[in-house]
């Protein structure tokens, strides 16, 4: 799970909005009707795409076994097809995915790229400053009392 993670990171896009930094177009707006149905078959997802784009039935099942590859979708035989489910919800995927790009960021300089996420917060944000105060304080917290 930790590897398909640090793969879907690696192929992060910063220039795409949202989620699709993270998964192409198709995958994001399969992964969105899976989070908003949370079990689908194959047709029914194709069923709610028709409404933004026009894409074949061959596409949306090659798709959905590819995302089912990776582990970010859950594939199950139902009586006569299978059933698609999200391995994670939204906020889960999100969160993991946050989590190895900001690594791979860190990685870089954590210095300089501390700075920077404080510069961009302030500027996109400012009430978010004292939320991630609030959570540093906390973390040192749970850190002394572990080693305490």
């Amino acid at each position: 799970m930790k590897n398909m993670i640090k793969k879907i990171a690696n192929v992060f896009r910063p220039t795409r909005e949202g989620l699709g930094r993270a998964l192409g177009d198709l995958e994001k707006d399969i992964m969105d009707i899976l989070w908003l149905k949370r079990e689908a078959t194959g047709k029914e997802v194709l069923t709610e795409l028709r409404g933004s784009r026009s894409v074949a039935i061959t596409t949306v099942l090659t798709v959905l076994d590819r995302l089912a590859k990776k582990g970010i979708v859950k594939k199950t035989k139902g009586e006569s097809v299978y059933m698609y489910t999200a391995a994670f919800s939204k906020n889960e995927f999100t969160d993991m995915v946050s989590q190895e790009v900001l690594k791979g960021i860190l990685d870089i300089s954590t210095s300089s790229a501390v700075a920077s996420f404080v510069n961009i917060l302030a500027q996109t944000d400012p009430k978010e400053l004292d939320r991630l105060s609030k959570l540093i304080e906390k973390k040192k917290k749970e850190m002394r009392q572990r080693a305490g």
